[in-house]
C-alpha cells in the first residue's frame, strides 16, 4: 500500500514538472517575432506596438484602408495661444435726450436695424406745440423787422444800411425768434432716437408707457460684423507679434468650428499686475453668430520659419523598446499595390498642425516634397504591410487613430 502511495506521488511531480517546462516553451515562442530564427539579430523593425495590440494584427494579404497626405515645403508659424473674450466692434448705449412719454418701441432685442432708423419714439405733442408757439414768434419779429427797414433801401451809403440792418434785428427780436424756432424743432427730432449705426438692440430698458427723464438709458446698439477679440498675451510673447497677422480663433459655444482673421492692434501698454498686453483680432460676423462676451482660445501666428519640410502632426509615431525612436509611414506604390514604408526621421519644430522634419540628426531617414505620408489607420502597422489609401479609414472597415 505505502509503495502505491509513493509511485503516485513520483508521478504526480513528474506531471506538475512536465506541464510547467511546456507553459515556459510555449511563452518563449510566442515572445519571438514571427519568422524570427533562433540565434539571428534583431532587424530594424520597431519592436515595441501600442499597448494591448498583439504581432500580426494584420493579414499580410490583405489591404488595410489608411488615409495619407503630402509632405510639404512651406513656412511653419508658430504660434502664441492666449485666452481671450469677444466684444462688439462698436457699443453704443442711448439715452433720452428730451423728458416724456414713449409712444413706441419699434425694434425688440437682437433686431437688425439700419443707421437712422427709429428705435424709441417719445410723446411728441408738447414739442410740435413749442415748434408752432416759436414759429409765430418769428412771423411777429419778421413783421417788425421789416417794418423798421422799409426805407432804409434808399440810403446809399452801404455801411450804414447794414448797419441799421444789423439794429432793426436785435430790437426787433428777430434773431431770437430765430434760434427759438431752431431749439424747438431739435427738441421735437431729439423726441425720436434714432440708430447711430447698422447694428443690432441689445439690453432695451424702458417699455411704452414709461415717463423718461433726459439722461435715461434707453437702450444699446451693437455692431457685430466684424467682430473683435480682446487677447491678453503674455509680456515675454508681444514681441513675437506683428498687426496683420493670421490668428485663429475657437470659441467654447461653437466646438470643434474654427474662425480665421487677423490682428488687427497691439496695446504699447503691458499691465503691470499681470504682464500681460492687449491684442486686438478681428473676425469677420455676417450671421451674428459670435456675440459680445464669448469666451475664446487663440492662436495667432508669431514666428516664421520659411523653407521647411513639414509633415502633419498626425504622422508622427513614437516606437522602440527603451530609446523612443521617431518614425513614420511613407505610401510606395509596390508590384501588387501600394505598401506602407517606414522611415525614422529627425522632428524639428511643430504648431498645433505641422512638424518639420530635419536633414540633420542621429537617425538617417528622410522625406521630400511629392511624397505621401499615412496620418490615419498607421498607428499598427509594420514595415512593407499593404495598404489602399481611402477618405475615411473608419468607414472602410480600418483601424482610425482618433
Amino acid at each position: 500500500m505505502s509503495h502505491s502511495r509513493r509511485t503516485l506521488s513520483l508521478a504526480t511531480v513528474v506531471v506538475v514538472l512536465t506541464a510547467a517546462g511546456a507553459g515556459v516553451g510555449w511563452r518563449l515562442l510566442k515572445n519571438r517575432a514571427p519568422g524570427a530564427e533562433a540565434g539571428t539579430e534583431p532587424s530594424t523593425t520597431p519592436s515595441v506596438l501600442p499597448e494591448g495590440e498583439a504581432p500580426g494584427a494584420f493579414s499580410a494579404s490583405v489591404a488595410q484602408p489608411v488615409s495619407g497626405a503630402g509632405v510639404r515645403r512651406d513656412t511653419l508659424w508658430i504660434r502664441v495661444r492666449a485666452a481671450g473674450q469677444a466684444e462688439a466692434w462698436r457699443r453704443t448705449t442711448l439715452s433720452a435726450q428730451v423728458e416724456g412719454v414713449i409712444r413706441s418701441i419699434p425694434p425688440a432685442e437682437n433686431d437688425a436695424v439700419a443707421e437712422g432708423v427709429a428705435l424709441v419714439q417719445i410723446d411728441t405733442v408738447a414739442y410740435a406745440l413749442d415748434v408752432a408757439q416759436a414759429r409765430a414768434d418769428l412771423r411777429v419779429a419778421e413783421t417788425d423787422y421789416r417794418q423798421r427797414i422799409l426805407f432804409d433801401d434808399e440810403i446809399e451809403n452801404p455801411s450804414l444800411r447794414l448797419e441799421r440792418e444789423r439794429i432793426a434785428r436785435a430790437t426787433s427780436g428777430l434773431d431770437q425768434a430765430e434760434v427759438a424756432v431752431r431749439r424747438a424743432e431739435l427738441e421735437l427730432e431729439r423726441a425720436r432716437v434714432r440708430a447711430p449705426y447698422a447694428g443690432r438692440v441689445a439690453d432695451l430698458r424702458v417699455v411704452e408707457g414709461q415717463h423718461v427723464t433726459a439722461g435715461t438709458e434707453l437702450l444699446t446698439v451693437v455692431d457685430l460684423d466684424p467682430i473683435k477679440v480682446e487677447v491678453q498675451v503674455l509680456e515675454a510673447e508681444l514681441g513675437t507679434l506683428a498687426e496683420g497677422r493670421r490668428a485663429e480663433v475657437r470659441f467654447a459655444a461653437f466646438p470643434g468650428e474654427v474662425f480665421r482673421g487677423a490682428i488687427r492692434t497691439i496695446n504699447p501698454l503691458v499691465d503691470p499686475e499681470n504682464r500681460t498686453g492687449r491684442v486686438t483680432v478681428v473676425l469677420a460676423n455676417p450671421q451674428g453668430r459670435i456675440k459680445p462676451g464669448m469666451y475664446a482660445e487663440v492662436a495667432l501666428d508669431a514666428e516664421a520659419l520659411p523653407d521647411r519640410i513639414l509633415v502633419p502632426r498626425t504622422a508622427i509615431l513614437e516606437r522602440g523598446e527603451g530609446r523612443r525612436r521617431t518614425m513614420l509611414f511613407v505610401y510606395e506604390e509596390g508590384p501588387r499595390g501600394g505598401l506602407a514604408k517606414w522611415r525614422y526621421v529627425n522632428p524639428g519644430r511643430e504648431n498645433d498642425m505641422y512638424v518639420e522634419i530635419l536633414a540633420e540628426g542621429p537617425e538617417q531617414g528622410m522625406v521630400e516634397p511629392g511624397e505621401t505620408v499615412l496620418v490615419d489607420g498607421h498607428h499598427y502597422l509594420a514595415h512593407d504591410t499593404p495598404v489602399r489609401l481611402v477618405e475615411d479609414v473608419a468607414a472602410e472597415g480600418g483601424r482610425p487613430g482618433r
